[in-house]
């Protein structure tokens, strides 16, 4: 037994330098297991099961503690005066008397398969941590996993060797795409909560971060901080509108965005399953932005509303349905990316609220 017991604290040190978990914290789990263990063993046994495990050497005690009380009646787990004091001479009421026994030969059988139980729960356990640690620092990342499960509702995604899970729900799940158990598929981390019993991890992939972590991946000069994405709005599985600035004139942000033959922006597009992108040059004029927003329409002039952030927008008489686009989607999404209120008008009805354009236009 004391090979064993010697073994065992070797095995913790070993444990302690590969996994990087304290002895300490193996040996207070494992206490309280090998004394719950004990107690069910032993349910006739009339005392709180203690259990000590000598750190040098790993030897088990176990003790059976009781309340000394002069109505021993009162509770469990008590003896009165009278009997304690046969065990401990002296011994008075309000103390607790321990009394060390051996469970026996067949309860070593146990202690083994408990041992054995409990380090691989903390290995496990640590490895959780370690990864939900990581993950905290994730938070708005692109991340790859693999599907392992779907419901009716919710995607489930392994996200790290099988300790992380992912939760896509139908809110945060593209219209149209097809989602398969065993898929290796990019998501976006929305939000990491952690809580007293567990850790949940919301991924997205009708997230605008995502298009936005896309292009970053794609385009080196946003990465290095050349170009900036100002905003994203976008309709998940049909269409988005990137925002981007470059400060240097010298930049071709567009070019730089779409890449050469357009191999940049068609990647991001591929990775979306086939959904449009208009990449809009960012203004810090508000009205030429709205205007650069509307795309691919031309837009002859914007001007401010009275009320906050609001404008009209005047394009000529056949591209008003491009510029509201299928479904009110183009001008939706300018209005996104804007942050201003947009009334579409027609040059046709402008006229008629008595604006006037150069012949040019």
């Amino acid at each position: 037994m004391e090979k064993i017991e010697n073994e065992f604290i070797s095995a913790l040190d070993d444990l302690e330098k590969e996994k990087g978990i304290s002895k300490e914290s193996f040996m207070e789990v494992l206490k309280s297991a090998l004394a719950l263990a004990c107690r069910r063993q032993f349910p006739d046994k009339n005392g709180e099961v203690d259990v000590t495990i000598d750190e040098d050497t790993g030897k088990i005690s176990y003790f059976l503690v009781r309340h000394v009380s002069d109505n021993p009646e009162e509770g469990e787990y008590t003896v009165s005066v009278e009997d304690a004091q046969k065990i401990v001479p002296g011994i008075e009421a309000g103390q607790d008397i321990r009394e060390e026994f051996v469970p026996g030969n067949d309860f070593s059988r146990i202690a083994a398969q408990t041992a054995k139980q409990v380090i691989l729960q903390k290995i496990h356990e640590s490895e959780r941590e370690s990864s939900l640690n990581e993950m905290s620092g994730r938070e708005g990342e692109l991340m790859s996993g693999v599907i392992r499960k779907i419901d009716q509702k919710n995607v489930y995604i392994d996200l790290g060797k099988g300790q992380v899970e992912g939760v896509m729900v139908t809110a945060d799940q593209v219209p149209g795409e097809r989602y398969n158990v065993n898929d290796t598929i990019r998501v976006f981390v929305k939000k990491v909560r952690s809580g007293y019993k567990n850790t949940s991890i919301t991924v997205s992939r009708t997230s605008p971060g995502l298009v936005r972590k896309l292009f970053e991946e794609e385009v080196p000069e946003i990465k290095q901080g050349q170009i900036q994405i100002k905003e994203v709005s976008r309709d998940p599985g049909s269409r988005s509108k990137v925002a981007i600035y470059a400060a240097d004139p010298r930049i071709d942000a567009i070019g730089a965005c779409v890449g050469n033959k357009g191999a940049r922006v068609n990647a991001i597009v591929e990775e979306l399953n086939g959904e449009k992108i208009d990449i809009i040059p960012w203004s810090e004029n508000p009205l030429e932005f709205i205007a650069k927003a509307l795309s691919p329409a031309k837009v002859l002039m914007v001007t401010e509303l009275e009320g906050e952030k609001s404008a009209m927008a005047i394009v000529p008489d056949d591209k008003l349905s491009l510029a509201i686009g299928k479904d009110g989607q183009n001008a939706r999404l300018a209005v996104r990316l804007t942050g201003w209120k947009i009334d579409v008008k027609s040059k046709s009805a402008a006229e008629k609220l008595g604006y006037t354009f150069d012949e040019e236009n």
